[in-house]
């Protein structure tokens, strides 16, 4: 009489890891983009065109604006997957498990606190008080729309993507689009992510923090180089 033989652990392929979702500031990479370009050629203008020392200040400018462009605008992104948060801000690198994660919160910025009472800025998730109030408007109109018994869709007047609707023609209204915030929607995913997996056996351990020395350095030290040149100059 035989028994089946069951795989042993080690034959087991391993589990893949938890895939991240990434949330970043479209804005501020567009603004990066533009500003390193515009860093770039007015430098190296300078550094091949200039004379005197107008080349070595070029250096020193481009050493110390380059990385602060990438720290401020490409840099910044957040990382969510079902075990932990990643935040990679201009100059630090935190890792929340979310059991470690006591709240988010949005304000004037947004941030996450974590249980240890540490907050911790969202630079990839920015708020836009603009949008905000784009957002609420378009509530109360569909709230006003709905209590009229009109359909959102059947709104007359004003130019609409498909051109200038009038009265009676059926054309789609002006006033669609998200009831929320762009950001305000990347909280509630993570708001979701920390409700459904704070407690999850994967999702403890303790928090770390790293500090970006590789883009931190350049910028000092092309600040160093700068003040030493405006000083002996």
């Amino acid at each position: 009489m035989t028994t089946p033989d069951h795989p042993s652990p080690a034959s087991q392929p391993p589990a893949s890891p938890a895939k991240d979702r990434i949330y970043r500031a479209p804005m501020a990479l567009a603004s990066g983009v533009l500003l390193l370009v515009v860093v770039g050629w007015l430098g190296f203008d300078a550094l091949f065109k200039g004379h005197g020392r107008t080349p070595w200040l070029a250096l020193a400018g481009m050493i110390l604006a380059v990385p602060l462009v990438v720290a401020f605008t490409l840099r910044p992104a957040v990382f969510a997957n079902e075990d932990r948060l990643r935040i990679r801000n201009p100059f630090r690198v935190i890792t929340l498990p979310w059991g470690q994660v006591g709240a988010l919160r949005s304000g004037y910025s947004n941030e996450v606190v974590a249980r240890s009472g540490t907050k911790y800025q969202l630079w990839a998730v920015p708020v836009s008080l603009r949008a905000r109030k784009k957002a609420t408007r378009r509530q109360e109109r569909a709230a006003a729309d709905a209590a009229r018994g009109v359909s959102p869709g059947g709104r007359t007047g004003g130019l609409t993507p498909s051109g200038f609707g009038f009265g009676g023609f059926g054309l789609r209204g002006a006033d669609v689009g998200p009831a929320r915030a762009e950001t305000d929607r990347v909280m509630d995913d993570l708001r979701e992510l920390l409700e459904r997996r704070g407690d999850a056996e994967t999702a403890q351990g303790e928090p770390t923090v790293r500090w970006a020395y590789e883009v931190a350095a350049p910028a000092v030290a092309g600040a160093i180089l700068l003040a030493i040149l405006l000083a002996t100059g």
